[in-house]
């Protein structure tokens, strides 16, 4: 029975683990090696790759295909390591022996790490330990890399615009039409950055209509001939219901991009895509869809930060903050100089006549503050219907129609200070 040397430990450690790198970089790191027993090496070998895979199986046909970006094979020695050609390397517990190494990243276009369901984009360091009459020890070590996508080109930064009209029917009898039109002030943007959309919906069917948006992402898998997508919803918007006969528009309505991945686009056998989705949810029938393009870059300059702060300003609030004020009842809010009604401005013209013309009574009282109505801006009212919103879950068939009362907070009567009576006197000479 052949007895095997146990190593205590073998490992691959980078100079910056936390490090993303990028096309023309250099991966730095050291193989550490501590072992329990005498052992002789005969060499310590590394092997960095860089790939891309897609695997899936359709039917009994397996579809695979792979992309290499990377591939470097380097025998590492120690600093004060013979170079001789048999020099072997007599390693005794209670030392650590640290090989380093140090290769650079292709220049131009790599993939950027990825793992999807049915391919990836991965890249690794793998360290081969050798020794005599031993098996060969493997150890492996990923690390991130993350392909420049500059989202502040000329064509990136140009408007995307669409429009889509559909008529309905009911049971082969035509039921009006729903169109909708869409357009963002630019196409590519980076995580953090907000979305502003332009939209106009038009409703003249029967039904009542919810208008939404979503970033959606798409992954398309390539191999064999054959093309595998996959879609996933990041993240919706929504607006108020349209209802039969009347339109609606966003101006400015805001959707974040949350934390992604950039676009992989320059990949043969395995894509991510971004599109923002603008589309019409139609009870009973199919939803009016509009596809805007997106693209995610991984850097992002002052003009897009100045785009994003300039949509997230003029971001358009949902149909309860445009009609209710923000503060909530119960909160008092200080009036520096509340807003007088008719009936103050009557009383006091009448008071300042009494005391000009000497006929003032002997006493008098504070009018009493003003009505809520009076107070509240004509704005601030609640003047639009407060039918509840249409509840229905996207998928691929539309869900019934539930209902639910959202709940209101009016804005509080502002705050007084009732006055004692005073009593005046007026002496006439």
């Amino acid at each position: 029975m052949v007895m095997f040397k146990k190593i205590k430990s073998f490992e691959v450690v980078f100079n910056d683990p936390e490090k993303v790198y990028g096309s023309g970089e250099k991966v730095a790191g050291r193989v550490i090696v501590e072992v329990c027993e005498v052992t002789r090496v005969k060499a310590v070998r590394i092997l960095a790759c860089g790939v891309a895979k897609v695997l899936w199986m359709q039917g009994s046909q397996q579809c695979k295909q792979s992309l290499d970006y990377l591939r470097y094979e380097d025998t590492l020695l120690l600093e004060d390591q013979p170079t001789g050609e048999n020099e072997m390397v007599i390693m005794r517990p209670g030392n650590k022996y640290e090989y380093k190494f140090g290769f650079e990243l292709p220049e131009g276009p790599l993939g950027t790490s990825f793992k999807g369901k049915y391919g990836c984009v991965d890249y690794w360091v793998k360290a081969f330990l050798d020794r005599p009459s031993q098996p060969t020890q493997e150890t492996k070590k990923r690390f991130e890399v993350m392909d420049l996508v500059d989202v502040n080109t000329p064509d990136l930064m140009a408007p995307v615009s669409a429009k889509k009209e559909k008529k309905v029917s009911c049971m082969f009898i035509p039921d009006g039409r729903v169109s909708v039109s869409a357009r963002i002030d630019r196409k590519g943007f980076c995580e953090g950055d907000d979305i502003s959309i332009h939209a106009d919906f038009e409703n003249t069917c029967s039904r009542i209509v919810v208008p939404k948006a979503a970033i959606v992402a798409r992954h398309t898998y390539l191999a064999n001939g054959q093309t595998k997508v996959l879609t996933e919803k990041l993240s919706s918007v929504r607006g108020n219901h349209i209802i039969s006969g009347t339109c609606a528009s966003w101006r400015g309505k805001s959707l974040r991009v949350q934390k992604i991945r950039p676009s992989i686009l320059g990949c043969n056998i395995l894509r991510v895509e971004y599109s923002l989705l603008i589309y019409i949810s139609v009870p009973g029938s199919k939803k009016v869809v509009l596809d805007l393009p997106l693209v995610i870059g991984s850097r992002s300059g002052l003009s897009s930060r100045t785009s994003s702060m300039a949509s997230r300003t003029s971001s358009e609030m949902s149909w309860i903050d445009l009609n209710i004020p923000d503060t909530p009842e119960g909160e008092q809010t200080p009036v520096s100089s509340p807003p007088l009604c008719s009936a103050w401005v009557c009383k006091m013209a009448v008071t300042q006549c009494y005391f000009w013309s000497g006929c003032l009574p002997p006493c008098f009282f504070f009018l009493a503050p003003p009505c809520y109505m009076d107070v509240i801006p004509e704005d601030h009212r609640l003047e639009s219907p407060t039918t509840p919103l249409l509840d229905d879950v996207d998928g691929a068939q539309d869900s019934p129609i539930f209902m639910y009362a959202p709940e209101f907070k009016f804005m509080p009567p502002p705050t007084y200070t009732e006055v004692r009576t005073v009593i005046c006197t007026v002496h006439l000479f």
